[in-house]
């Protein structure tokens, strides 16, 4: 089989739809996620299926990635990867809670929540943001589609323009890679791109 065009008709989706991202965004998301480090806050990183492959990414990629080299530790909590309390709160209480009750008691003023949902209407990511948002804290939102209610909800949405969950997901992850780059030439002086 030969699957050369449909590999260059993936790639050229993914080239337009990352010139499409609103930088002004990514920047503003990058300046809260700074503010919550400065602070010693905790952000809170959490997503379903795909999505929670990437959240765990990102805690991997600040607390191991960026920490290892700046004596202030960055403080992500990634809300899917403890298995065990999340199958305990989806079989006691139900599914659409498990993010919401590891937030109830735990989230504190200026802690962060980075909420990430494809298609931006997933049911538990929905509640834990909008008891975030009942308790005064802040969102970044990532979604793709119409960026579903998450979007509207965020106070920084970074929006991937495509209804595509393969790309979307794709681009969820270049916003890590991409924060951390950065991060890793401004926190620590270490330039992983060579011009």
């Amino acid at each position: 089989m030969d699957y050369k065009e449909s590999i260059k008709t993936y790639l050229q989706h993914e080239i337009d739809t990352l010139n499409a991202l609103d930088v002004n965004a990514i920047n503003d998301a990058m300046n809260l996620i700074m503010e919550a480090y400065e602070a010693q806050k905790t952000i809170y990183v959490f997503g379903n299926g795909g999505s929670s492959a990437t959240a765990s990414h990102y805690q991997n990629d600040f607390n191991k990635g960026i920490s290892e080299h700046v004596e202030k530790k960055f403080n992500f909590q990634c809300l899917n990867d403890n298995m065990a309390t999340v199958m305990a709160i989806a079989n006691d209480i139900g599914f659409e809670e498990i993010f919401r009750f590891q937030l109830q008691g735990h989230l504190k003023p200026g802690d962060l929540i980075v909420a990430i949902s494809g298609s931006g209407n997933s049911k538990n990511v929905i509640n834990a943001v909008e008891y975030a948002k009942s308790q005064g804290n802040k969102i970044i939102g990532l979604t793709g589609y119409n960026g579903g209610k998450l979007k509207q909800m965020s106070d920084i949405s970074l929006h991937v323009p495509i209804d595509s969950m393969q790309i979307t997901e794709d681009v969820h992850m270049v916003f890590d890679h991409l924060i951390m780059s950065i991060f890793y030439k401004t926190l620590c002086g270490i330039d992983h791109i060579k011009q």
